[in-house]
């Protein structure tokens, strides 16, 4: 009986959510950030001695996590962000003390709330983080490249027979800038002993730990 309660709350909530709703809901044909955040997180996550037969099994744990942590450009987890409340995670099952029940239009309403403050916080902390980018960048130009010394990543994908191309590593690093050859062209070496490379600024980023994109080597 219980259960069957359970039931008929989230139909009711679900449908009287959607009827406020002032949008649609619908795909995209782009090629989604979450998507490539997955597939760097693959290239990391996956057995080599597997041939990478086990991705699918890592998909569902690093989708909780990911949508579970709080996100640097927003200051909010996904959940909260799309749900308005945070996703119970194994340890809340312990630890935290069970809600009490309410009504379809009371927690409709207080939803509504919820999701209108953190929508507008949300908004604030995206602009800070598109200022503070186009800061970096401007920076980035009026400096003309990278300075010797200055450590960087180096695109370098490699391609492996029977593995899938996405799921490999292709940032390396970090080298170190040893020359400036000219505005485009730099001399980099990876340590002392190591052999130098000539390569162009097009397969240069600047270094952080880890790479912002994918996994690297």
């Amino acid at each position: 009986m219980t259960f069957q309660v359970k039931i008929d709350f989230e139909e009711n909530l679900v449908e009287a959510t959607l009827s406020r709703k002032a949008t649609s809901s619908q795909g995209t044909t782009l090629h989604t950030a979450l998507n490539r955040t997955i597939e760097n997180f693959l290239r990391t996550a996956v057995n080599e001695k597997q041939k990478q037969t086990n991705w699918n099994t890592c998909i569902p744990p690093f989708l909780l996590a990911y949508r579970s942590a709080v996100h640097e450009s927003t200051g909010k987890t996904p959940a909260s962000v799309v749900f308005g409340t945070k996703l119970r995670l194994p340890i809340d099952l312990i630890s935290d003390r069970p809600k009490e029940e309410e009504g379809v239009d009371n927690y409709l309403s207080r939803l509504q709330d919820r999701l209108r403050l953190t929508h507008t916080e949300v908004r604030q902390k995206l602009k800070l983080e598109s200022d503070r980018m186009k800061t970096r960048y401007d920076l980035r130009a009026n400096t003309g490249g990278f300075q010797v010394g200055e450590k960087v990543w180096l695109y370098n994908p490699k391609r492996t027979k029977g593995k899938s191309p996405k799921l490999q590593k292709s940032w390396e690093g970090p080298y170190t800038v040893v020359t400036r050859l000219n505005d485009v062209v730099y001399r980099i070496q990876k340590n002392p002993q190591a052999k130098m490379k000539v390569v162009h600024i097009n397969r240069l980023t600047p270094y952080q730990e880890p790479h912002p994109n994918e996994g690297v080597t």
